[in-house]
């Protein structure tokens, strides 16, 4: 865990608020880093089987975690208030849908399947995330895998893998929180660096570390918040698994993954028909995705910037017109949409940018040369009103854990 995740301001300020809160802990304190993550390629991809390149960023949420054997699990987020579960009660409760709590009781109920945490091993811990909630950064995951690795050190030693943390992850959120989420989040905050997923097989997915480094080939990526969180939006986030999804079951399978371009081309009349455009729009979406994926993906194996920034390019407009998840339709209201010609506008064609993330609001993604990203930057943040652009790195390390001596 290096100092630059976890400085000693960060350390005192959490020690602090956990002494305040729990008392000082009797032994040593696991300290546990969880990055956001940021989607590079693979919009709505990866819930239907299909392939993704997402990238771990350098804002975290950090928390400290000491073990109290009381049947109680207490977790305070700074800025948003005490947790608790009871370890006894395993089951999904529907008043905790879309709570952190419903997140602490999935992943306890994830790990007693495997055997770990018995009623009486409970803990206390106190969070804080820079990760913005809502924005597209993935706060909801960030916020998954701290509590799994810190479950996975206080009972496993550690020996879950991260593919592994970040399945138990999805089962909370889908389960448990409510949101029919895929697992790229949570597999991109667990394992770190950029990685290009494939998740035709949801029981073993291929991850495939890329060596590629954006500030060695002359990019930064910058994020924009749009001004309208996305969180509010579950529902039509939602509609985008499940249209896809219905496409799949007219052709007798659950994913896209399972179901040739072709044959959804050939029969789009009784497809029109039974679910609508938008549902077909948005399959044809997922193909065109798809190959937009494994070309970027080679475009950064090979270095070839320029290829990548193209393709990110068609990449955001298929979203943006096939997928239709840039704006809410029939609502005045297209924050998104705004922030992308803003964007495009100054970039002048020396860069890309694209819907980033699950849509309707949230954040979008440019890629900009290094020597202009600072102006663009100021530039955005001028036309959208405040400070909502950002330049970010790539974490390479994941969520990770590391005990402090006493």
């Amino acid at each position: 865990m290096s100092s630059s995740d976890m400085t000693t301001e960060h350390l005192d300020a959490l020690t602090k608020e956990y002494g305040n809160k729990f008392g000082k802990p009797d032994g040593r304190l696991l300290v546990v880093v969880a990055p956001g993550r940021t989607e590079l390629a693979g919009n709505h991809t990866d819930h239907e089987g299909g392939q993704v390149i997402a990238g771990a960023v350098n804002r975290y949420v950090r928390g400290v975690f000491h073990p109290n054997e009381s049947g109680l699990i207490r977790v305070m987020s700074l800025g948003y208030g005490l947790v608790e579960v009871d370890c006894s009660d395993l089951q999904p409760h529907a008043d905790e849908r879309n709570t952190s709590a419903a997140i602490v009781r999935g992943l306890l109920s994830a790990f007693r399947e495997m055997g770990f945490g018995g009623n009486q091993l409970g803990f206390d811990a106190v969070v804080t995330s820079e990760v913005p909630a809502g924005s597209g950064l993935s706060s909801s995951a960030a916020f998954e895998l701290e509590i799994a690795q810190a479950m996975n050190w206080l009972w496993a030693d550690g020996g879950v893998s991260a593919m592994r943390l970040a399945q138990m992850s999805q089962f909370a959120e889908r389960e448990y929180f409510g949101k029919p989420c895929g697992l790229m989040d949570q597999a991109a905050v667990a394992v770190g660096g950029i990685a290009h997923m494939d998740f035709a097989d949801d029981a073993a997915p291929k991850v495939e570390r890329l060596g590629f480094d954006f500030a060695e080939n002359g990019f930064s990526v910058c994020l924009v918040s749009v001004g309208a969180d996305h969180s509010a939006n579950t529902a039509d986030y939602a509609a985008v698994p499940r249209e896809m999804q219905d496409v799949a079951r007219a052709f007798g399978h659950e994913r896209l993954r399972e179901v040739r371009e072709s044959d959804v081309i050939g029969s789009l009349p009784p497809l029109r028909a039974k679910l609508g455009d938008r549902a077909v729009l948005r399959a044809l979406h997922y193909f065109r995705e798809e190959r937009f994926v494994q070309n970027r993906a080679d475009a950064l194996r090979t270095g070839d910037m320029a290829a990548f920034l193209e393709l990110t390019q068609r990449s955001g407009a298929s979203s943006a017109m096939y997928l239709q998840n840039v704006s809410i339709g029939g609502s005045s209201e297209q924050p998104a949409m705004v922030a992308l010609a803003v964007a495009e506008e100054l970039l002048g064609g020396r860069g890309a940018a694209r819907i980033h993330g699950g849509g309707f609001g949230g954040t979008i993604q440019a890629f900009v040369r290094l020597d202009e990203a600072d102006e663009f930057c100021r530039a955005m943040d001028e036309a959208l009103g405040g400070k909502v652009s950002a330049r970010y790195d790539i974490d390479q390390e994941g969520a990770r854990a590391q005990w402090l001596e006493s």
